[in-house]
């Protein structure tokens, strides 16, 4: 029969521990029945076999005293076992966490073994794992997001401490957030102030999403706790777009340079009617190449600046032009449109062309477009054209939508025209290069705008 080891004797000889430690710091020698006494209760602690209760067979006492409990995990993917072990003061309490993590590994099938602060994740998420499939601009927005709101909000909480209340407490620090840096940090905001927009919260809901998707995927935590949460709701707003009589209006404006003799000028000013005859987007007119340019207008690159290339996907196709601006395809294949080029349009643009069968179509200076720069410019333009300035570039991509729907076009042939614009939504199958039906719809548009 095994010796029986009891509570008294495991206190006796955490006594005799620590009394042996205090002489042994000090330098002196313990008594001969003190070492006795402890080297037997030792004697008796390794011989004794204590019965533990069913489902306790993962629990022992470390040297220091801790009592721990290992819970066996599912073998890595390389088939080395895995188990997690958590430790306590008290017996009772590290049966209570082990029977809450044989739960938790019941529901997900898994137990996080690695600990990070949701700031250190984050930030080796954007760093190491994002850029494989991110594009750069897209990453360089949600830096912004995290290094505002995420890490300030929550880095310092362990990943697998995340709660759904801690989400919750993310939308509303950001929802409560005034617009105007200038307002931050005020006690008391004016009456009025605008706050950050619904959409920004759920940019900010849909990184920390897919952050802790992947710390999921590796194992780092069991679940992600934003799929617990309700999603912010994007707020539905609308993008003030040129009505048909501005639209004309501005035309009229640019008409003198299109017959001007300055050449910059000219270019100018047939860019800015590409923006409102044909609805494309901004990198897509300033990184348009003469080669791309025939019976049809070949959108299937766009120009755009990229701060860090080197953490580009390795798939992503690019040419890089100078400095930062490279031209970029589309995010997907459905936005590589080819749209019919017709009247008035068709003049203008093969005037400003002249010889030239290569290279881009719109430069400044001779050198490409600055993107931001362009947008500053269409503002300018307004106010030359005497027109409201509060409409975007972009705005002239929804004016152009207007233009197709006040002509008559089908929501079908507007949606392949500007490539699924939000403000048209598609409704059933898309008709792929019906070339006859888009140059007739493109023809409807511009008849709209005939002096």
């Amino acid at each position: 029969m095994s010796e029986r080891w009891t509570a008294e004797d495991e206190r006796n000889l955490a006594a005799d521990r620590a009394v042996l430690r205090k002489m042994q710091a000090r330098g002196e020698e313990p008594s001969a029945w003190l070492q006795d006494e402890y080297n037997e209760l030792m004697r008796r602690k390794k011989a004794a076999k204590v019965r533990r209760p069913k489902g306790e067979g993962g629990i022992y006492q470390r040297a220091d005293g801790l009592w721990c409990a290992a819970v066996q995990l599912p073998e890595s993917a390389d088939g080395k076992r895995r188990r997690k072990v958590v430790a306590r003061k008290d017996r009772a309490e590290v049966i209570k966490e082990m029977r809450r993590l044989q739960k938790e590994l019941a529901q997900h099938g898994n137990l996080a073994t690695n600990s990070y602060t949701v700031a250190a994740w984050i930030t080796h998420w954007m760093d190491e794992i994002a850029p494989v499939k991110i594009r750069p601009k897209t990453l360089a927005g949600y830096r912004t997001v995290v290094q505002g709101y995420i890490i300030p909000v929550l880095g310092r909480k362990r990943l697998e401490k995340l709660t759904a209340q801690d989400v919750r407490a993310l939308h509303q620090v950001m929802q409560s957030t005034p617009k105007d840096p200038a307002l931050r940090g005020l006690k008391d905001v004016p009456d009025g102030t605008e706050m950050l927009s619904s959409t920004y919260t759920l940019l900010g809901h849909n990184v920390l999403s897919t952050a802790l998707k992947a710390a999921v995927r590796e194992g780092h935590i069991a679940a992600n706790v934003c799929e617990m949460v309700d999603r912010p709701r994007k707020r539905v707003t609308e993008q003030k777009a040129l009505s048909v009589e501005q639209a004309i209006k501005l035309l009229q404006h640019l008409a003198p340079f299109l017959d001007g003799d300055d050449k910059q000028a000219k270019m100018d000013a047939t860019m800015w009617a590409c923006y409102l005859l044909t609805g494309a987007r901004r990198g897509e007119i300033l990184g348009l190449e003469a080669q791309r340019v025939g019976e049809v207008l070949d959108l299937s690159w766009q120009l755009q600046r990229i701060t860090d290339i080197s953490k580009a996907p390795a798939d992503w196709e690019k040419r890089h032009l100078r400095s930062t601006i490279y031209l970029t395809r589309p995010k997907s294949s459905a936005g590589w449109r080819v749209i019919p080029l017709v009247e008035p349009l068709r003049t203008i643009i093969t005037d400003q062309l002249g010889n030239q069968t290569e290279g881009l179509v719109f430069t400044r200076d001779g050198q490409p477009w600055d993107p931001d720069r362009a947008s500053k410019e269409w503002n300018a333009l307004l106010v030359a054209a005497g027109l409201p300035t509060d409409i975007v570039l972009h705005g002239a991509r929804h004016g152009t939508v207007d233009l197709l729907f006040e002509a008559g076009v089908p929501e079908i042939l507007i949606s392949e025209i500007v490539g699924h614009s939000s403000r048209a939504t598609t409704r059933g199958y898309k008709s792929k290069g019906n070339t006859r039906q888009l140059t007739e719809a493109m023809n409807k548009m511009s008849k709209l705008l005939e002096q």
